[in-house]
């Protein structure tokens, strides 16, 4: 008699390799974090993508990580993947005044 489970499992190749993790993957280099610590002037430096078409053929530059300015006046630096959301938080906040200047609250 056979196993039900046994007769409805799918087997798929997977690899033996280490994981992603293990190996600092991503998908694209630009997108990984550095594991030591960096200051804002450095993180301001990194590259995701350069000089690669978008999708209305245009050649970009996205940065690893978009400086902010906080409210206390410091700088941030967020990633361009890990905080996507907090960056989507700060465009939302960006106003424009009468005379075409921003103005952030």
């Amino acid at each position: 008699m056979t196993d039900k489970n046994q007769e409805n499992k799918i087997n798929q190749p997977v690899s033996e390799e280490p994981n992603v993790k293990e190996r600092n993957l991503t998908a694209n280099p630009g997108d990984r974090i550095a594991d030591e610590s960096q200051s804002v002037e450095e993180k301001a430096k990194q590259v995701a993508v350069d000089d690669v078409p978008d999708i209305t053929g245009d050649k970009i530059t996205v940065p690893t990580y978009f400086v902010v300015d906080e409210p206390n006046g410091e700088k941030k630096a967020l990633h361009h993947v890990k905080d996507a959301e907090e960056i989507s938080d700060v465009i939302r906040q960006a106003r424009v005044d009468e005379n075409g200047n921003r103005v952030w609250w």
